[in-house]
């Protein structure tokens, strides 16, 4: 096929120019997000870094991080250390991967390619949108790091099925398809900085028929039976099972009671433990705090995700001895290309490398198969940190307290 052209082009002029050099003070995510404030059109900005409504699950999937304390395991042997990952027929060399970032033309003039190009630097994989900027044959076609296709669902089967095709055709090894944004949730922080997508945003979805649309009537709403009306049901999803023969992983995951359905009735491959970073369902938990049980009723020999939230090494190491197979990296990733395109990405992947094989070596873990609960504590149970708990050693792995 040959390649599809995007007619995509922003309304959003940068505030300044992306870096052709990473300043020496650009060495952490934060500083990435600092520098995406300076760099990118403010509506832009606040349209990737906000939460839905008051923020309150974009803050918990920080918080609930940060309150998970280390623990060091001193005098390991690191002889054959490694950072390999995986289960259920999937190893990575490394446990990160790029989540599935939209309109990513939004934050650089090369979008998704540059970022593709970044992976392959990296050798890390990339989830590729649906409502990438960039046709997905032209994204496949930078580089050579593997890539997997993220699914919205449409109203029609066919159109489904048309864009599994070309992706299947394209290479690509699975299918990730977004089960919890069947509507965008309350994004006040870009509404009241005026953000509107462009109507040309969508190149992978010209020709997609709008006839599966179901109209509403007089008194009837939008939401619930209108966008509510065109999720996907059981069974389309039994459907799409049936007639995909590549890998399929399930996103938006929140509870071990859906991974159960998605692993045992509906043959998923996999899960992605996500609450969408915080950006569509307000109050929810942290998706941290959710993979715990979820990992439990699923068992050890399936893939298990974890996105929304991850800013440090230190954070993919307690998502791994928590029981993920490999994190998802979301908003850092678009903070990165819009400050300094492919080199950004890249970059902002390497530190996250860097740190995790530090903390690896600090905590005494040669070896992601070995990380697990006992590397970790809860921060909220030293008396240094609460003045009113009791006088004692802090039990380890607070998530599976009974």
């Amino acid at each position: 096929m040959g390649k599809r052209m995007s007619l995509f082009k922003t309304p959003y002029p940068p505030q300044k120019p992306a870096l052709s050099a990473l300043p020496p003070d650009l060495v952490s995510i934060a500083d990435y997000q600092r520098y995406a404030k300076e760099i990118m059109p403010p509506a832009v900005y606040a349209y990737v870094s906000g939460g839905a409504a008051d923020g309150i699950t974009k803050r918990r999937n920080r918080s609930a991080l940060e309150q998970i304390g280390l623990v060091s395991d001193l005098l390991a042997s690191f002889s054959d250390a490694d950072t390999r990952c995986g289960s259920g027929g999937m190893t990575l060399n490394h446990p990160l991967m790029l989540a599935p970032v939209a309109h990513q033309a939004l934050y650089h003039s090369e979008g998704e390619r540059a970022t593709a190009r970044a992976a392959s630097q990296t050798q890390t994989p990339m989830i590729v949108s649906t409502l990438a900027s960039t046709p997905l044959e032209d994204i496949q076609a930078e580089g050579d790091s593997p890539k997997w296709f993220q699914l919205y669902w449409q109203p029609r089967r066919e159109d489904n099925l048309a864009l599994l095709q070309r992706a299947a055709d394209a290479g690509y090894e699975a299918i990730v398809i977004t089960l919890d944004a069947p509507v965008t949730g309350a994004r006040n922080e870009s509404d009241r900085a005026g953000f509107v997508l462009p109507s040309d945003a969508h190149p992978n979805l010209m020709g997609v028929s709008e006839s599966g649309i179901q109209p509403i009537t007089a008194g009837q709403s939008p939401i619930l039976q209108g966008a509510m009306a065109q999720a996907p049901s059981r069974e389309d999803l039994i459907w799409l099972r049936k007639v995909l023969p590549l890998p399929l992983l399930a996103k938006g995951v929140m509870s071990a009671r859906n991974a159960s359905v998605l692993k045992t009735e509906l043959g998923f491959d996999g899960v992605i433990v996500s609450n969408h970073g915080g950006r569509n369902l307000d109050t929810q938990p942290a998706s941290i705090e959710a993979l715990p049980a979820i990992r439990q009723t699923v068992g050890k020999d399936y893939p298990v995700l974890l996105d929304s939230g991850i800013r440090r090494g230190t954070d993919v190491f307690k998502a791994i001895a928590l029981g993920a197979d490999a994190v998802l990296i979301g908003r850092p990733q678009a903070w990165a290309l819009g400050v300094a395109g492919e080199t950004g990405v890249a970059h902002m992947l390497s530190l996250l490398k860097h740190e995790l094989e530090l903390c690896m070596a600090l905590v005494g873990c040669p070896r992601l198969s070995l990380a697990n609960p006992e590397f970790l504590c809860s921060l909220a149970q030293y008396s240094v940190f609460n003045p009113l708990a009791e006088n004692r050693e802090p039990d380890i792995n607070p998530h599976t307290r009974t």
